[in-house]
């Protein structure tokens, strides 16, 4: 007899850690619902502690399991401080999402070398450190799992392409050059460690997000709304949930094969 409204074995995550940065966020809070509902122990990272306790209430109210570790990823020592969190609670972690960025919008003609350390700080050089401090943790879980441990890295659609000028008009919500290239850079590390950290078991891949807006944007802004969705293929932009597939797929074991790979989640923005 087939059992109905079962989810196959290879897309479960029960009995597995997973840590997701910038968790509080629109597409993080997506993202921990997701690995939660597959049956992760999720792991809520951000600076805001706040924000994170109320996602991880939502999350323990729906039956998951989630807890809260509010560090500062920008800086070493919120790194450790988060790590030494993982361990003593845990001792693995199996998943490691990439998530946390800092910035908002800005022109070519306005970003200036802070606006490029900070995108830099928290898009590059955090995941390139959590994953590097994570190493014990990473192998120790990968032992057990058939698909290995696994790092999901959260790029963009604009590490791939320039934004298009044109779309963003006086909105005011214009692309910053530095947050493009700090995701390109996301996006090479990502192929870096996946050859390096292959032969430990340890998956590394990226997700690059197309038109993700808040649902308030559509109100605050209906021009600019109206211009993301003619541009894309889909004629829509992307709903926070619509993240969460592909960031489970490449979390567990039904990607026991994939690394290296960037997978781009963008109504087909990247395909003209």
């Amino acid at each position: 007899m087939v059992r109905k409204n079962k989810t196959p074995d290879h897309f479960r995550l029960d009995g597995r850690v997973a840590l997701v940065t910038g968790a509080a966020g629109h597409l993080g809070r997506a993202i921990a619902a997701a690995l939660c509902q597959a049956g992760a122990e999720v792991i809520l990272n951000g600076r805001d502690r706040d924000a994170l306790e109320a996602a991880a209430k939502t999350l323990r109210a729906r039956g998951g399991k989630a807890s809260v570790s509010a560090w500062d990823v920008s800086r070493p020592r919120g790194v450790e401080g988060l790590l030494k969190d993982v361990r003593e609670r845990h001792g693995r972690l199996d998943v490691l999402v990439n998530n946390a960025y800092s910035g908002g919008p800005g022109r070519f003609e306005r970003t200036d070398w802070d606006d490029f350390r900070k995108a830099y700080e928290v898009s590059v050089q955090a995941s390139f450190l959590l994953t590097q401090k994570a190493l014990p943790l990473l192998a120790k879980a990968a032992k057990s799992a058939r698909g290995g441990a696994s790092v999901i890295n959260i790029a963009s659609m604009y590490g791939l392409v320039s934004p298009d000028p044109a779309i963003y008009g006086r909105s005011g919500f214009d692309n910053p050059p530095s947050y493009g290239a700090a995701k390109a850079a996301l996006i090479q590390l990502t192929r870096y460690a996946a050859c390096h950290l292959g032969p430990r078991k340890i998956r590394v891949n990226s997700v690059s997000p197309g038109p993700f807006p808040p649902a308030a944007l559509a109100r605050a802004q209906p021009k600019f709304f109206k211009e993301l969705c003619r541009k894309n293929p889909l004629g829509r932009i992307g709903l926070a949930e619509e993240i969460a597939g592909p960031v489970l797929f490449l979390a567990c074991d039904a990607s026991s094969y994939v690394t290296g790979a960037n997978l781009t989640v963008d109504g087909g923005w990247t395909a003209w």
